[in-house]
């Protein structure tokens, strides 16, 4: 059963994977740094396998969104939060976050993750505080190198 929290300003947050609206999403996206020139098809491919959540104006309309990779159980990994600018100023982001990490299918979670450019800040409001490097955690980073 979708999960679904009610903003106290008339929108709604809510994790139906039926209401999202793909063609938004990618739109969204495709413009912002981290997923320029992402095709659609690999935008679609990821959210496949993620907890994803929307965010919904009073009449209904998508405004917002992001997904959660995670084993439901020891990891969770944010990505692709993003609020369309008309709908900016309004805290939805920061209630989007806050939706997430009290989800009731992600109490036993103690390992997020995220990463960002831009938006320390946000985040930092709920404990996330920059990666210390330690030989525990390993990366691999297999980005194509983008032409000059």
């Amino acid at each position: 059963m979708p999960h679904v929290t009610n903003l106290p300003n008339g929108y709604e947050i809510s994790d139906d994977r039926a209401r999202l609206d793909m063609d938004r999403v990618h739109a969204s996206l495709a413009g912002e740094y981290w997923a320029l020139g992402r095709p659609r098809a690999l935008t679609e491919r990821s959210w496949a396998s993620c907890l994803c959540f929307g965010i919904y104006a009073p009449d209904g309309a998508q405004v917002g969104f992001g997904r959660l990779l995670t084993d439901y159980t020891f990891r969770a990994h944010l990505a692709d939060v993003y609020i369309l600018p008309v709908a900016r100023g309004l805290g939805l982001g920061k209630a989007l976050v806050e939706t997430i990490l009290a989800h009731p299918e992600l109490t036993t979670v103690q390992n997020w993750t995220l990463t960002t450019a831009d938006a320390q800040g946000l985040y930092a409001r709920y404990g996330f505080r920059p990666g210390e490097a330690d030989s525990r955690w390993m990366t691999l980073d297999r980005t194509p190198a983008r032409p000059d």
